[in-house]
């Protein structure tokens, strides 16, 4: 059996932790490393570190700070945001990252996710996918954290993705994220139980029996939430 994972995850904006909602009121929260080997130390399996940085400027700031926490934790880290060509893939795994999360770039551009496997490995390629449960039962994709609606079906995708060669998925129910109220465990259990790659839960943890119901219902073989 696969040991299930806890992935915190840091939200970085000019080199700083922050924490807001929906990268709205964003407030400073701390050093990223420093915020980083504390949850290493408290027993964290793997870290996130998600840049929502705009500018060039704050790319480069982000890049410098992946190069720190790869010198000072020694747990995998994911790094994803603003990665949209292979460019961007290698500059942050050569800055460090283990790992690079793609999400709206995949689905305008699916060959990236290709691209990234076949130069890299596909264990290197984390897809987001950011979906809702709609009115008439369909789970559908939205891009750009949500704010843009495809035609693009949940189960279609995630299958594309795997054959693409992603490594893992990190599945986000927009109805479920920071609600407190549970994952959407039978949706997870379906990607889980179709696909052979390990699927991320994200959004939904209100409580420890959460956590439990996500591995044991869901059948997630990993979670990862905010930093709270």
């Amino acid at each position: 059996m696969i040991t299930k994972r806890i992935i915190p995850c840091l939200d970085v904006k000019d080199g700083e932790t922050v924490k807001g909602t929906n990268f709205i009121n964003l407030r400073k929260a701390g050093d990223p490393v420093e915020l980083g080997k504390a949850y290493s130390k408290a027993g964290a399996d793997e870290l996130v570190y998600l840049d929502i940085t705009a500018s060039y400027e704050g790319r480069k700031t982000f890049t410098d700070m992946v190069t720190r926490v790869a010198a000072e934790i020694n747990i995998p880290f994911t790094v994803g945001g603003g990665i949209n060509e292979l460019s961007d893939v290698e500059r942050l795994l050569y800055a460090g990252a283990d790992k690079v999360s793609i999400n709206s770039a995949a689905i305008r551009t699916p060959e990236l996710i290709d691209t990234i496997a076949n130069r890299f490995g596909s264990q290197v390629c984390v897809c987001a996918i950011d979906a809702r449960l709609e009115d008439n039962g369909d789970w559908v994709c939205y891009l750009k954290g949500g704010r843009e609606k495809t035609n693009i079906k949940l189960f279609d995708w995630a299958h594309e993705v795997q054959e693409r060669g992603a490594g893992e998925i990190l599945f986000t129910s927009m109805n479920h994220d920071g609600v407190k109220d549970g994952y959407a465990n039978e949706a997870l259990a379906t990607l889980a139980d179709k696909l052979s790659i390990p699927i991320i839960a994200s959004g939904g943890a209100g409580c420890k029996e959460h956590f439990f119901d996500v591995f044991n219902i869901g059948h997630a073989d990993a979670d990862r939430f905010a930093n709270p």
